[in-house]
């Protein structure tokens, strides 16, 4: 099993930058596919992005290709989410999820554990 904080959100000008984290204690870092999702009020939750257990994969979500980048760190149990180039419709909570796969995954329904989430506000 394992537990996952996000933190580094917060309220950032249209064009600016942010960088997301993801905790995650609990054992075996490294075997956990990883991934980033989105929701705004009122909306779905959306992928954003993912990362395989050992970084060298990764996929986007079409909104946030050449924007954002997702990395891992296995040896501080981190997973991160570089967002450059923020409009306000980025502006949503944003959580991270695991699930114990090799695969990369997109869907929601397919993550076995989620963070708290953080929020994210980007202002024009």
């Amino acid at each position: 099993q394992v537990q996952l904080v996000e933190s580094g959100g917060g309220l950032v000008q249209a064009g600016g930058s942010l960088r997301l984290s993801c905790a995650a204690s609990g054992r075996s870092f490294s075997s956990y596919g990883l991934g980033w999702f989105r929701q705004a009020p009122g909306k779905e939750r959306e992928f954003v992005s993912a990362i395989s257990r050992s970084g060298g994969s990764t996929t986007y979500g079409d909104s946030v290709k050449g924007r954002f980048t997702i990395s891992r760190d296995n040896a501080k149990n981190t997973v991160y989410l570089q967002m450059n180039s923020l409009n306000p419709e980025d502006t949503a909570v944003y959580y991270c999820a695991a699930r114990l796969t090799p695969m990369l995954i997109k869907r929601p329904r397919d993550y076995d554990y989620w963070g708290q989430g953080t929020q994210v506000t980007v202002s024009s």
